[in-house]
């Protein structure tokens, strides 16, 4: 198995920072995180332990994250959907024709767009961590809303960055066992060290349009769907991935008991191979 160095691609006319694991003749699985996460919290050794599998991981910086294109802070100039073309657009730039595509958080509502658009490119869906929208599913914890409400870190003083992510993941974690201050302070100050604008990165995913996903109808989306939620998830709380799993005809649900808004990696062992399972059963193009 050979992991490949990071690779600035161009995708969809814009420069895209990449890195591929395993062998290029396995099945591909595109991993798009969700908002101002940059591809590093897809761990390295998650993207090993998935390539090991039998699968070609590729991981990437979406747009103002990470050694991707940045645009002024506040003014990103592209929405959602372009996000869906920019993961459509990297398969292509990669010379692969479909893939299984895993969005997280934000990026579930990515994937969803992608398979929405380009059925034939889509071989399945997982979404981690994600949600449907809608008026009646219950609200994100007042813990998660006041935390964000309180304002951002400076972005020009990085150690205060660092800080405000990891008493992020703190609240993501929604009290489970599994938050690893440590390993969150290191990954983020390398992810910080990293990312060329931090204002950009902290701001613009928030304020993008993401009007696409208005007209989005999820039980006209037939590939088949992995839905991975955590139990006691406080930014969409698991009634999100349930609601996600009714709506979409060919889904299920991986239900990460005393887990929050998180992918930790003791819980990799359960994840894993669900994902490889449901990676070797690919819907027919469309």
């Amino acid at each position: 198995m050979a992991n490949s160095a990071e690779k600035i691609i161009e995708a969809n006319g814009i420069d895209l920072c990449t890195q591929a694991f395993g062998n290029p003749a396995d099945p591909a699985i595109l991993l798009i995180h969700g908002a101002s996460a940059s591809m590093l919290w897809w761990e390295e050794a998650l993207c090993e332990r998935i390539a090991s599998g039998g699968r070609y991981v590729i991981r990437f910086d979406n747009r103002d994250t990470g050694r991707s294109v940045s645009y002024p802070p506040g003014r990103p100039g592209y929405t959602l959907a372009d996000m869906a073309d920019d993961a459509i657009g990297i398969l292509t730039a990669l010379g692969i024709d479909r893939a299984h595509l895993v969005g997280r958080s934000m990026a579930g509502g990515i994937a969803l767009l992608a398979a929405e658009r380009y059925p034939d490119r889509v071989a399945s869906l997982t979404l981690v961590s994600t949600s449907p929208g809608g008026p009646d599913l219950p609200p994100m914890s007042k813990e998660f809303t006041d935390y964000v409400d309180a304002g951002g870190p400076d972005p020009a003083d990085p150690a205060a960055v660092v800080e405000f992510i990891v008493g992020l993941l703190r609240i993501y974690a929604g009290g489970s066992p599994h938050y690893d201050e440590a390993g969150v302070r290191a990954l983020a100050a390398r992810d910080v060290a990293r990312t060329r604008d931090l204002a950009s990165c902290l701001t613009n995913h928030f304020v993008i349009d993401f009007g696409a996903l208005t007209g989005l109808r999820l039980d006209e989306i037939t590939i088949r769907t992995l839905v991975v939620h955590g139990a006691q998830d406080p930014v969409f709380p698991l009634a999100h991935g349930e609601a996600l799993c009714r709506l979409l005809p060919q889904a299920e649900l991986l239900i990460m008991p005393r887990t929050g808004h998180e992918l930790p990696p003791s819980l990799w062992d359960t994840v894993v191979p669900a994902l490889l399972h449901h990676t070797s059963q690919t819907s027919a193009p469309h």
